[in-house]
């Protein structure tokens, strides 16, 4: 039987919901994940490839680097940061510029990018006060003119994905298979029923954006101007231009 999600009832604060259901299962799981992560979105790649010659750029939330390598002429620059060491190894291998990095307090000045991109990354903050806080530090790195592209999933999604409307915060699970698998379990893993006993389901946690949440929420913030908003691979995304 296929793993489903389950509704967020973790009696856990914010930060140690996130480290326990997010920061130590990607690194359990990133050899498995990096696998699964090759190909560029349209939008991103669109959004990367009009970028002036020149640019210099930040990936928020990098993951295994996929995108950094999107501009392959080295005609714009890119270094990521990524709050998982494993996926941050996973990057250093492939030759990109990589650290660890929480994306409430990024290791870079005021206004140091031409832009930045943030993929996927929003919706693993626990609650809305440290996911407006991860826009404002995505906006804090940009400099007044420069654009910033965030990815965040969506409640309503038309994919293979069927969550439950009246729920936005959820626990969606990865399934490592024995294969894949290294090490113990850590707090967000466990047995899956129905696979190998060396296999193992992990969950992670996700906030669902429901439509124009996103877009609500870089109002809130302040700072910039939404110059395009949309839907894209079960995710709503924003541009924004920072004033």
């Amino acid at each position: 039987m296929k793993e489903q999600p389950l509704a967020d009832t973790l009696q856990l604060s914010e930060a140690d919901k996130e480290d326990q259901y997010v920061h130590q299962v990607y690194d359990e799981i990133a050899t498995h994940f990096s696998d699964t992560r090759f190909k560029a979105w349209p939008v991103i790649e669109r959004y990367l490839l009009e970028l002036p010659v020149g640019s210099v750029g930040a990936d928020i939330g990098c993951g295994n680097g996929k995108y950094l390598g999107v501009r392959a002429t080295g005609d714009i620059f890119m270094m990521g940061t990524d709050r998982s060491k494993a996926l941050v190894d996973i990057c250093a291998h492939r030759g990109f510029e990589c650290q660890v990095s929480d994306g409430l307090d990024l290791p870079y000045r005021d206004g140091a990018f031409d832009f930045a991109i943030s993929i996927a990354v929003i919706h693993h903050f626990a609650s809305p006060e440290r996911r407006a806080r991860a826009v404002a530090e995505v906006l804090r790195v940009v400099r007044s003119g420069g654009s910033v592209l965030v990815f965040a999933w969506a409640l309503e999604q038309n994919g293979r994905r069927n969550f439950d409307p009246n729920t936005q915060d959820v626990l969606v699970p990865w399934v490592l298979p024995a294969s894949k698998a290294q090490c113990p379990a850590s707090r967000g893993g466990s047995p899956g029923e129905g696979e190998s006993a060396q296999s193992k389901v992990f969950h992670r946690y996700y906030h669902l954006f429901r439509k124009s949440e996103l877009q609500e929420l870089f109002e809130q913030v302040g700072g910039c101007t939404v110059i395009e908003n949309g839907y894209d691979r079960d995710n709503w995304y924003i541009i924004a231009q920072k004033i």
